[in-house]
C-alpha cells in the first residue's frame, strides 16, 4: 500500500499472487515505472503490464529497458500520432512540424543544438 508524501509508489490493497495492471497517464523513458511495479512485486504481486494514456515515445530504449524488466507497455497514443494529425489537420506551418519531428527523432540531439 502506498504511503502519503515525498516516495510514495503505488496506493491500493494488494495481495500475495495477484496480478496488477500498472495504469498512468504517461510514460517517457519508463523509470517510474519500473519503481512502481518493484513496489508492486514487494507485496507479491506480480505486474508484467503497464498502460499509459501518453507514451512519449522519443527514447529507443524505453521499451527494452521495461521489457528486460519482464514489462509490456501499452499506449493510446504518442507524439508521432499527434504530428501525423497536426500534419493532416493543416494546423501548423511545414517549418514548425519540421521542427518537431527533427526533435522527435533524436530529442537529446536536438537539445545540444540549442544550448
Amino acid at each position: 500500500p502506498k504511503g502519503y508524501g515525498k516516495n510514495s509508489r503505488i496506493e491500493g490493497d494488494m495481495h500475495e499472487g495477484q496480478r496488477v495492471l500498472l495504469v498512468e497517464d504517461l510514460t517517457t523513458d519508463g523509470g517510474s515505472k519500473i519503481s512502481f511495479i518493484d513496489a508492486i512485486r514487494q507485496t507479491g504481486a506480480s505486474c508484467g503490464h503497464t498502460a499509459v494514456i501518453f507514451y512519449y515515445d522519443i527514447f529507443p530504449e524505453t521499451e527494452k529497458t521495461l521489457g528486460d524488466h519482464g514489462v509490456r507497455l501499452h499506449h493510446l497514443c504518442t507524439w508521432w500520432d499527434v504530428l501525423k494529425q497536426a500534419q493532416q489537420s493543416g494546423s501548423f506551418d511545414g517549418a514548425t512540424l519540421s521542427e518537431v519531428e527533427t526533435f522527435l527523432k533524436a530529442p537529446r540531439k536536438w537539445q545540444e543544438a540549442r544550448k
